[in-house]
């Protein structure tokens, strides 16, 4: 399947996106078409991946794991399902169990998650989905069931990386994969977002 821009998907500039879109297809195998986004414009976008990397990935007091989850979490209030089972991915394989990635993405009051990462995720969806009513007490709140403001920072960060992710996804059409392209791509990203 192709995007919504097929001058964009096939207007790769040269370096290291266009190498692995150009890979991908001599070999004939399923590609992540977000790769193509990259390509356009690799010098711009070689700013979104570092800056990718250093959100979900710089040593902080909360998980890349659990960063993933939020990437995956607010990508699946957008219905990016592209983000969504990429990111779910990531996060199975940081986390070490798929099962309970989902369970918390689909129903996060039931999931077996622990009780302040469910406290952090309900943030993340009123950050995603109801921005205007996010007040302070809400910050407070996470600080008082055990996070810290490092926490908090990189999660917001994600979250907000996340929501502008899903847009772009969504908007040039990225199509979804299959689920063996998804799970590759998770553990993928589970190593780091930068490809140059």
């Amino acid at each position: 399947m192709s995007t919504f821009l097929p001058d964009v998907e096939n207007g790769a500039k040269p370096g290291t996106y266009a190498n692995l879109v150009d890979a991908a297809r001599r070999d004939g195998r399923e590609y992540s078409k977000i790769w193509d986004l990259f390509a356009f414009a690799p010098e711009t976008m070689h700013h979104l991946s570092h800056l990718t990397q250093g959100i979900m990935r710089q040593p902080a007091s909360i998980t890349a794991g659990m960063r993933e989850l939020i990437a995956a979490y607010t990508s699946y209030q957008n219905d990016c399902r592209f983000c969504t089972k990429a990111h779910a991915a990531a996060a199975s394989e940081l986390l070490g169990d798929e099962a309970l990635v989902w369970s918390a993405l689909k129903d996060l009051e039931s999931s077996p998650l622990e009780a302040r990462d469910k406290a952090l995720l309900r943030f993340i969806g009123k950050v995603t989905t109801n921005l205007p009513g996010v007040i302070g007490e809400d910050v407070a709140d996470l600080r008082a069931v055990g996070w810290d403001d490092e926490a908090i920072y990189f999660a917001i960060s994600a979250c907000a990386l996340f929501n502008f992710y899903n847009r772009w996804i969504t908007a040039t059409g990225v199509p979804e994969m299959s689920p063996e392209a998804h799970r590759l791509q998770g553990k993928n990203l589970a190593r780091g977002y930068v490809r140059d």
